[in-house]
């Protein structure tokens, strides 16, 4: 048996807020812009730059009680961990663009990693991960198959 996530939803304010941060800023890929005309919604995914099976379905709050979960999906924890190739390359270009860096980098024995806040508020883990983390994970996986 197989199976994936094929999709994260992702409470935001308004569609185009958050698509010029996650396209504009963190350079990720727009999948997806629907309207949903019998709903007045829009469908809006997004994908990181590489990505195969992770996207975001970016959400618009419709009522009271999800306008009061933007930026606040996991209270207060990490929600996201954004895995980088190159997390100099990224941090670098992340804090160019005006991206809120709220714990700095540091180094853990599974990789290099810095804590940012998204458009909403939410916070993301943005992780190079080390490469004992990545055999670890490949043979997590391999038990499994």
């Amino acid at each position: 048996m197989t199976q994936s996530l094929g999709l994260v939803s992702l409470v935001v304010r308004d569609y185009d807020e958050a698509i010029a941060f996650f396209v504009g800023v963190l350079g990720f890929e727009l999948v997806e812009d629907s309207p949903v005309p019998e709903q007045g919604k829009r469908w809006v995914v997004v994908a990181p730059p590489g990505a195969r099976e992770s996207r975001l379905l970016l959400a618009r709050a419709s009522d009271e009680a999800q306008r009061s979960r933007i930026g606040a999906q996991t209270g207060g924890r990490v929600f996201l961990f954004l895995h980088t190739d190159d997390f100099d390359r990224d941090y670098e270009r992340y804090l160019g663009r005006g991206i809120e860096f709220v714990r700095p980098p540091r180094v853990e024995p599974y990789g290099k990693v810095a804590v940012f806040r998204d458009v909403c508020g939410n916070l993301w883990d943005l992780i190079e991960p080390s490469a004992t983390s990545r055999e670890a994970s490949r043979t997590r996986a391999g038990k499994r198959g």
